[in-house]
């Protein structure tokens, strides 16, 4: 496993961030990290992964941070509507992302600006915890294909496997014992040359959506040594909601069942 050594100013938030974080991260879980010198040691690019833990932002500026990046994220804007908290992500660098409203265009514009200075830029493509029951990479949002085809800028996908053992999907209580392992593999920039040169529109974005979801795919069917399903995962094809915990209405589903009838 080699790392590259960060040469970026890191500002005193990530500092602070990096100081309590990465020794608690290096104490909690062991790492394979492989490839992770395809992440482009300088100028604008977009690392792209799946996502199966809530821990996995963690993880993954872990990953980057350790091959001489400082990871930038579109983080829900919920989360600097407090004045202390707002003030250190703000002063992280990170970018404040509107869900399921007009003001989301703000956060594709701050993307692409710090694309263009330079930045590396972290997305997760499905834009919340993986819904497929099995937690292949389901259906893409578009945001990243789109900011990739506005910039030009180099796509890196990234598969990871083992967060989830450390914090499953939609619970909240860590699994720290025994000692888990966390491997990210990255892979060649996704291929979108060919896309850049064609008037852009919602057929080019899809397009590179899919392409995107099946660079990562194929990285964590070779993590995992498995084959992922034929046709992705789509939550709403499936009638499942976007947001919140899929098992809510399976679990309110059974509590009904088991209150008896009034007479």
């Amino acid at each position: 496993m080699r790392v590259r050594k960060l040469e970026q100013n890191r500002g005193w938030a990530m500092t602070v961030a990096a100081g309590i974080l990465k020794p608690t991260l290096l104490a909690a879980t062991s790492r394979t990290w492989i490839d992770g010198e395809k992440i482009p040691a300088t100028g604008g690019c977009i690392v792209v992964l799946n996502h199966i833990s809530h821990v996995d932002p963690l993880l993954s500026a872990h990953f980057v941070y350790d091959h001489g990046r400082l990871p930038r994220y579109l983080a829900k804007s919920g989360l600097f509507t407090n004045k202390y908290l707002g003030g250190f992500l703000s002063s992280a660098g990170q970018i404040p992302v509107e869900r399921l409203s007009r003001n989301a265009i703000g956060a594709y514009d701050a993307a692409v600006k710090a694309i263009a200075e330079g930045e590396c830029i972290v997305i997760y493509p499905e834009g919340t915890l993986t819904r497929d029951p099995d937690l292949w990479p389901m259906k893409g949002k578009t945001g990243a294909a789109r900011i990739a085809l506005a910039t030009g800028c180099p796509v890196i996908p990234v598969g990871q496997w083992g967060a989830h053992e450390v914090l499953p999907p939609y619970t909240k209580k860590p699994l720290l014992v025994p000692r888990k392992n966390i491997v990210m593999k990255a892979g060649d920039p996704v291929q979108l040359d060919d896309l850049l040169a064609m008037p852009q529109g919602p057929e080019t974005t899809a397009q590179a959506t899919d392409r995107i979801m099946d660079a990562i795919t194929a990285i964590v069917a070779d993590l995992r040594g498995e084959t992922p399903p034929a046709e992705r995962f789509d939550p709403r094809a499936r009638g499942v909601r976007e947001i919140g915990n899929p098992h809510d209405v399976a679990r309110r589903t059974r509590r009904t069942r088991k209150r008896k009838p009034s007479r």
